[in-house]
């Protein structure tokens, strides 16, 4: 398993799929617990990751951090990633030719690491993986496709512009683990969407 992830964190690092590896510094693969019981995906890194090779490094990582500090959960249990392992310039939203070029690489971290729950973090994570829009109205919500479970809620990044975001991610994290526990416990947790395959 562990072996499988560092063979695609290579593929990440040399990839030139897509012109992103024209303007990056480095390039950002996921990091964290090959046995994670969530996998978390957000947008795309930003100038802190593309600096150090890491995701999630930066203040919105902070705020992820602080989150999940807040819900009893250490940020080396879980598994952190994105829809794009590049950053694209002036942090812009990646494009459909960038996302669908480096969604094979999410496909074999999901495929490696089996999660419970999936949590989408953003609007940019939802509409690449689920099809979705206005996280906000969906924020907090269960979904199932393909028999994988989806965890939503707003991108760690929106409470540095929204400080009244901060509790609205805080709670979602821990509904989120709660969920998780149940999950683990052989209990059913309760949908609230339903994607038809």
């Amino acid at each position: 398993m562990e072996q499988e992830l560092e063979s695609i964190k290579q593929n990440v690092i040399n990839c030139t799929k897509c012109d992103l590896c024209k303007t990056r510094t480095n390039s950002v693969p996921g990091k964290g617990n090959s046995q994670a019981e969530v996998i978390f995906v957000g947008e795309a890194p930003g100038r802190n990751e593309d600096k150090s090779g890491e995701p999630f490094v930066g203040i919105a990582g902070q705020k992820l951090s602080i989150a999940l500090d807040e819900a009893g959960v250490s940020r080396e249990s879980v598994y952190i990633t994105n829809i794009v392992k590049c950053r694209p310039p002036q942090n812009r939203v990646p494009n459909t030719d960038e996302r669908n070029t480096c969604q094979e690489y999410l496909k074999q971290e999901i495929s490696i690491i089996k999660p419970k729950i999936i949590c989408i973090l953003g609007n940019t994570a939802f509409s690449s993986i689920l099809g979705g829009s206005e996280i906000t109205k969906f924020r907090g919500k269960i979904v199932r496709k393909d028999n994988q479970l989806y965890f939503l809620t707003i991108h760690p990044a929106a409470t540095i512009y929204n400080q009244g975001l901060i509790d609205v991610l805080k709670n979602d994290i821990v509904k989120l683990f709660e969920n998780i526990r149940e999950l683990k416990n052989g209990k059913e947790i309760k949908v609230d969407i339903e994607y038809d395959s």
